[in-house]
């Protein structure tokens, strides 16, 4: 079995997070896609805004209805910081015969080394950096990292949480239940 793995803050979740993991469902001939909510990411400790209950919320009805994809909450049901050493280990131990496919963008390729146990991490799971038009048109990817092409999408969750705090519609950037749940819940105001 061929499962990927997209792990994230997904504060919000958007529609470059859905295409970007099309792409990679579809290159990659996936039997499976999970999204995968961090509780706490180590290098971004601190900077999100949504609890962890309304991210896994969220990441749940971006997927909703489409079945090649999943969410799994393993980071947030374990707690504390999310490493993702950690993450593939236990899945790993889930499904040892799996093939896993750990999926990153593009912006993570510079503090890779800084994860923790960087080296287990590509012994555990093929890492894949969702590649950009043009990211990295010069330079080569550490070991045991591969590209993977994917479109251009010009969308970052902080955009959104800009956009809403300063009134403005965030509809098309993120599906319409992400949209409503946004204003229900009164986030990123």
């Amino acid at each position: 079995m061929r499962i990927g793995l997209l792990g994230g803050s997904f504060d919000p979740p958007h529609i470059g997070h859905l295409l970007a993991a099309s792409d990679a469902h579809e290159s990659l001939r996936l039997d499976r896609l999970l999204f995968i909510p961090a509780a706490v990411q180590p290098l971004k400790a601190g900077r999100t805004t949504a609890r962890t209950d309304q991210r896994l919320a969220m990441t749940k009805m971006l997927v909703d209805g489409d079945p090649r994809f999943d969410v799994d909450a393993i980071e947030m049901d374990r707690g504390g910081l999310s490493y993702t050493v950690e993450t593939l280990t236990a899945l790993k131990q889930r499904w040892p015969s799996a093939e896993l496919f750990w999926l990153v963008g593009a912006d993570i390729v510079s503090t890779f080394a800084q994860w923790r146990e960087p080296e287990r991490i590509v012994e555990l799971a093929t890492v894949v950096v969702l590649e950009r038009a043009g990211d990295f048109a010069d330079r080569a990817l550490p070991a045991g990292m591969r590209c993977l092409p994917t479109r251009r999408i010009d969308v970052s969750s902080t955009e959104i949480r800009q956009r809403v705090n300063e009134g403005k519609s965030v509809r098309g950037f993120v599906p319409d239940a992400v949209a409503d749940f946004i204003a229900a819940e009164r986030l990123y105001r």
